[in-house]
């Protein structure tokens, strides 16, 4: 059984020094400010009669953040775990060094990952964020996350955040259906959510596969049996092994903030839209040059969806028959109607305010959810071919699609580095337990050289490609996967009950969570 040998049991009792504390500090005092100014800044143009607005976005930042916080101390410390039990860096210096890449990470994050995830939401709830049903929502989902995170960091577990997160949406989804006596899962995304959990399932089974490949090509290739023993005292790697295994634990902290860090991302804007609309409902950024192009792009989009509509269709409401077409993915003649109907008002609608940043405060919620209507509806026009519309026109469409999206999916600097202090603040308080775990408790043998870099590397390379895909996958499990094929390459042994406990979490959290999320969505709708 791997057992933390003197040394390291002292580094990791060690407390941070006074300098790191201090600087810590600083930074964070610095970025919490730059995030407060701001938010403060924003809210000075909105002028609302009850102070009521302002109390629930206070409550639901806090929240939203605190998960963010959990997060850092409970998926972070994967990143640290390699470096710390191979002798490369200081524990104290590492959780550093990751928490500014994660930094960076968050900073530099494209937010395809975070309107990835709203889109798992029930469309009605979506569109009345601000609601009492919304807020429900938002609370149910964050609190539910933020329970199991911090259950199985408890008991070191390393279980996904992204799993519970995902897990929490759907319980939400089933929840608000059952209540509202509507077929029971007709409010999620089902196609959605099957793509995000196959990234969710196999992202591990990918990790501890090509973990345990590459470390033997890596025994093939490269001759040197330091890198494959356990280290001696404290004594650090070769030099060229260190900087491979600093490189990668640089790269998996940095991708873990562009991509974990955006599940918080997009629930803060959906939290903004909701209780102040008049600040973040649409980007402020475009500018009157960008708002007469979009009247120009919605003309053509408008054009383009008349050569595909039914001159037999019958419109009622026009945002209730495209909800419909969302919430059910049943396409039907009446649909295209009222999507085309839908994006000629917008674009009719913006010729007369001039501008985006002219639509009036009464109006501007309605405005962007009609714009994320028709955003949705192109989506899933496309992802499910139906109808049948020529390459040609689909390049209109998905144009004027970017102009919409430009429009209504942004993160505002201040959001990313208030997301960005609490990732960085979790994993400064809470990142031993997990890297306990996954240093010592996985392998029955000490961590050598080699199988940190391999489940590092493999870890690196997973998690950037589904950042760039927009998909989130779990930091937690492709490490610990990786670092559980190395040990079966190595042929270590394994602690099997400790993966037994971490296949335990794996399979549990996505139901622990739905049922959590679930129950929460109706205790807190039956209190609002």
């Amino acid at each position: 059984m791997a057992t933390a040998a003197p040394a390291i049991q002292e580094k990791l009792s060690r407390r941070p020094g006074m300098i790191g504390v201090v600087g810590f500090g600083v930074i964070f005092v610095i970025g919490v400010s730059y995030a407060a100014f701001h938010l403060l800044s924003d809210l000075s143009t909105v002028h609302s009669a009850s102070i009521t607005p302002y109390v629930l976005l206070g409550v639901a930042l806090l929240v939203a953040l605190g998960f963010e916080f959990v997060n850092g101390f409970h998926d972070t410390a994967n990143a640290v775990a390699t470096v710390i039990y191979t002798h490369s860096l200081e524990p104290h210096i590492a959780v550093v060094w990751s928490g500014f890449w994660n930094f960076l990470g968050v900073m530099t994050s494209s937010g395809l990952v975070a309107f990835g995830i709203i889109s798992l939401l029930p469309v009605e709830l979506i569109l009345q964020v601000g609601s009492k049903a919304g807020f429900a929502m938002v609370f149910a989902l964050l609190v539910a996350a933020i329970l199991w995170n911090l259950g199985t960091w408890y008991f070191g577990l390393p279980a996904s955040s992204s799993h519970t997160m995902i897990g929490s949406i759907i319980g939400v989804g089933i929840a608000n259906q059952l209540m509202a006596a509507k077929t029971g899962t007709s409010g999620v995304d089902w196609s959605q959510a099957a793509n995000v959990g196959k990234s969710l399932f196999l992202s591990p089974i990918f990790g501890f596969v090509l973990a345990y490949m590459l470390l033997l090509v890596m025994k093939a290739i490269i001759k040197n049996k330091q890198l494959y023993t356990a280290p001696e005292g404290t004594q650090p790697p070769p030099f060229w092994i260190r900087c491979l295994l600093v490189l990668t634990c640089t790269g998996v902290s940095f991708f873990h903030g562009s991509n974990d860090g955006q599940k918080g991302m997009g629930l803060i804007m959906l939290i903004l839209v909701g209780t102040v609309p008049t600040a973040y409902a649409l980007n402020h950024a475009i500018s009157h040059k960008d708002s007469e192009d979009f009247i120009a792009v919605s003309q053509q989009a408008a054009n383009t969806l008349s050569n595909y509509v039914n001159a037999n269709a019958v419109v009622g409401d026009d945002r209730d028959e495209v909800t419909t077409y969302i919430r059910t993915k049943e396409f039907t003649p009446n649909t295209m109607l009222a999507l085309r109907q839908l994006v000629n008002d917008i674009g009719n609608e913006t010729a007369v305010f001039g501008e985006m940043a002219k639509v009036p405060q009464d109006q501007v919620r309605n405005f962007r959810n009609d714009m994320y209507l028709v955003s949705e509806a192109l989506r899933l026009m496309k992802k499910t071919h139906q109808p049948s519309i020529t390459a040609a026109d689909w390049t209109v469409l998905d144009n004027y699609k970017k102009h919409v999206d430009h429009a209504t999916r942004f993160i505002p600097t201040w959001v990313k580095v208030a997301v960005a202090m609490a990732l960085g603040l979790g994993t400064m308080v809470g990142w031993k337990r997990i890297v306990i775990t996954v240093g010592e408790k996985i392998g029955k043998e000490h961590l050598t050289y080699g199988q940190g870099a391999a489940a590092e590397i493999i870890a690196m390379a997973t998690i950037g490609a589904a950042d760039g895909f927009g998909l989130p996958v779990s930091t937690t499990h492709v490490l610990s996967s990786g670092v559980a094929g190395t040990m079966a390459a190595n042929h270590s042994g394994l602690q099997w009950s400790t993966v037994r406990n971490l296949g335990m979490a794996w399979v549990l959290t996505l139901p622990a969570s739905m049922v959590l999320a679930g129950f929460l969505f109706w205790a807190f709708r039956n209190a609002f």
